[in-house]
Order: C-alpha cells, then structure tokens, then sequence
C-alpha cells in the first residue's frame, strides 16, 4: 500500500526530531559460567550412574551465551560418566519440524559439531499422564526415555499471561518438551482454564512421570546478560521458579516513559522474544481482546507503534506482528506464512499473526501514523524508537520526552536532536544498533533544551 498523501517529500518536514538518549542500568558483574555450572549442578551430576543417557532440553529462546551455557552443562554431565544429549524444548517452533528445531539451535551456536554431542530432535511424544480433570499430558519420546533429564531455560515473566510463574523451567517441561502435540494441548486447555492453572497442573504431572534430575535457571540482568544462575530440583520446581520468577521481574528493562504516541520498532523478531515484540516493552499484549479476561493493564501506553522489519533470525516467523498499527511490505515479504500461522494456531495466538496496514517505504508509515494520532502539530508527539525490544538503553526520543528526560536522573540526553535520516529509497537509513553495548553516537555533553 503507498497511495497515501502523506508519502509527499514535504511531510517530512512535519517530523519530529529524534536525540539520542541512554538508560543508566545498574552495573553487574559478569559470570564465570563454567565455575559456576560446576558448583551448582555438579553434585547433583554425582547422582547419575555411569553411563547414564542424559537429555539436555534447550529452547528456541535468544538467551545470551547460550552455547557457553548447554556446554558448561554437557561439560558437568561428561566427568561423572553421564552420556548427555541435546533435545530441542521449543514445542512448535522452527515450523514444527525436526529440521526446523535443528536450525533454530544452530542459530546459538547449539550444534553437534561444537557441542561434540548427538541432538535428538524427534518431534514424535509420548502420553505420560492425566491431569485431575482427565487431560492427557505427552512429552518428547527422547526425554521419556532417557535415564535423565536437564533442562537449561531463562526465567523472565511470561508474554501472555501475568502471575507468579512464566517463561522459565516449568514451561519447558511441559511445553517444550511436548513438541507441537503438547504445545497445542497445553494451549487449549489454557484458554479454557487460564494459563497458570495449567502450568500448575500439567507440570505436577510432568515433573512426577519424567525422570527429570534438575533444571539449569538463568536470570538475565538489563542488559540481558546472565546474571544468576541457580540448579532447581524437581521438588522445588514451582516454588523456586516462582521466587525466580519475581527476580527476573524487578530486573527487567523497559521504556523510561509511561505514554507514547509513536513507538518506531527497527526489528521484531522470535529469537528476540516469544511474541516478536515484548509486550512489557510495548505495552500490548498478544492475545488482545482474543482471552479478556488474562489482559492486564500495562505501560507503557503505546498509541501507535511502527515496525519496520523482520530479523533474519526468525526464519520467517513474524508471529507478534499483529500488535502492531503499521509495517512496511518488505516486512511482509519476508514473513513465511506456514510458519507464522502453525506458531499462532498452536498458541491460540491468532491476533499475533494479523497484518497491520503496510506501506511501501518508512517515510510514507511514519506519516499516516503521525496523521492518524491527530495532534494540531504532528512535531509534538511523543515518539521513540528502539532497535528492538530487547535493546532498550539506548533509542531515540522526540523534544516533547527530552524535557522529561533531562529531569530524570536515570536518563542521559548523548546529544541534539535531529530529522529522520531517509534514503533516497524513503526508508531510514540506518538500523539502531541492537543491545545496550553499542553507542547510537559518540556520547556529547548533555546537551539544552534549547539546541532542539
């Protein structure tokens, strides 16, 4: 679509202009992996029998250091004797597909050739059980069948629901390692019972038929660098994962302002979180008006939101699309449909897989955003822009948040304010660069209101 008016040249000039600003995160030290896997999770290695089959359950999620991560596990596992392998635990990701789960982990650097070890990646399961209500629970016949399972995940609040629990241990048990049959079933029986019960249930089912010997949690600081890691037994699963759990709330980054008009996104994607765009960041959750009764009211409040393109890493799953107002249609030729729409259906997530209005270039989505937010200046919105939802230190602002900013003792203005750099393909020019190590531009003395 690009039969606009506001694609004219000139409704640039109505723009507003964007300074550099950073977050000021608190500083933590980094983690020796190795020493600490072997402290943690060593004695309880010591458990195993010599020659023990050990799966190791790694997920589709972008943790950081992750290959560092499962070998610092595998490494553990080997000096007792243990014969560990890798499982993928990513439910129906990577299309759902034994192949496609062998590519996502590659992605990581999770891969046989570096790892030295087998990846066994059937998506064939296994029933294991029965929750009171008489729903059948099923897992990955590789982990049914191994001596031993560990299972290594990042905990993080969930996308999709709020509560004690989310993303973490107990949902690649149940989830992952379900594979898609499991995932499907979990995600069905959740938007008829809510999704924490049945974490609740499903995993008291799992976690009793599965020979799991211990789950490997990863606490992520702002930066989302590890900054904890803790070895939870089968018995405190829940209860340590809840506890996790609250950690990992209080550590998460987010947008330094309660109400944006604009919020421009350079990248979404799967390996960036599990909706494309973290609904913490943008404010918006996936399930929309789809389950009413598991939306909560968040912030920031995000008015209009602009994304722009797809990370390779994807694979063409644009799931999380949906929450967005505009996107651009290299964003949609880069979608892979099949893989979208499994991903949404197996998590009743049908809002996520939904087109929003698409123009051809940047510069003609920026405009009818402007124009639909129908301020008497389009220069005041209140507008940001990030790389993507996991780099939030740094982004860009408009003048009507630096007057804020400079009153906050959290941000630093790195320098003037600026117009939207477009190319003569009317798309911005550049990416901001993803993470929170990588400067927007050369920090500048805190600059005035006064240069904008």
């Amino acid at each position: 679509m690009s039969s606009d008016p506001s694609n004219d040249r000139s409704a640039s000039a109505l723009f507003p202009r964007l300074a550099p600003v950073r977050q000021l995160l608190p500083e933590s030290p980094v983690l020796d992996i190795s020493a600490v896997v072997r402290e943690e999770l060593g004695p309880v290695a010591r458990r195993l029998k010599p020659g023990a089959r050990v799966a190791v359950a790694v997920g589709s999620r972008g943790i950081s250091r992750l290959q560092e991560l499962v070998a610092a596990v595998l490494e553990c596992l080997r000096v007792t004797g243990a014969r560990p392998f890798v499982v993928p635990a990513m439910g129906s990701h990577g299309g759902g597909t034994a192949e496609g789960q062998i590519a996502l982990l590659g992605e990581y650097g999770v891969t046989e050739a570096a790892l030295g070890v087998p990846i066994r990646a059937c998506m064939d399961v296994e029933e294991i059980g029965h929750t009171p209500e008489g729903l059948p629970v099923v897992a990955s016949v590789e982990a049914v069948r191994a001596d031993a399972i560990v299972l290594v995940n990042r905990i993080k609040p969930h996308t999709d629901f709020g509560g004690d629990l989310g993303s973490g241990l107990l949902k690649m048990l149940v989830v992952g390692l379900g594979k898609r049959v499991g995932a499907a079933r979990f995600h069905a029986a959740a938007s008829r019972l809510g999704y924490l019960a049945v974490l609740r249930r499903f995993g008291a089912v799992a976690s009793r038929r599965l020979p799991l010997l211990a789950g490997l949690a990863i606490v992520e600081n702002q930066r989302h660098d590890p900054a904890r890691l803790a070895v939870v037994l089968p018995e405190d699963l829940e209860s340590r994962e809840s506890a996790l759990c609250a950690e990992a709330r209080a550590l998460m980054p987010r947008l330094p302002f309660d109400t944006v008009d604009l919020l421009i996104v350079d990248q979404m994607g799967k390996n960036l979180s599990g909706t494309g765009m973290d609904p913490a960041i943008i404010g918006r959750m996936i399930h929309g008006y789809s389950l009413a009764e598991d939306v909560e009211h968040r912030t920031p409040h995000v008015r209009r939101l602009f994304v722009r393109d797809l990370t390779p890493e994807s694979h063409g799953n644009a799931i999380g699309l949906g929450l967005a107002d505009f996107t651009t249609t290299r964003l949609i030729a880069a979608m892979d449909r099949a893989v979208t729409v499994t991903n949404a259906l197996t998590a009743l997530s049908l809002q996520g897989a939904k087109i929003p209005i698409a123009f051809a270039t940047d510069r003609e989505a920026i405009a009818a955003a402007l124009t639909t937010l129908a301020l008497p200046d389009p220069r005041q919105a209140r507008v940001v822009r990030i790389a993507d939802t996991l780099s939030v230190e740094r982004f860009e602002a408009s003048a009507a948040l630096l007057a804020d900013a400079e009153l906050r003792p959290d941000l630093e203005v790195l320098g003037p304010a600026q117009p939207l750099a477009f190319g003569e393909d009317g798309n911005l020019a550049i990416h901001l660069p993803r993470g929170g190590g990588g400067a927007i531009c050369s920090p500048l003395k805190r600059a005035s209101l006064a240069q904008w």
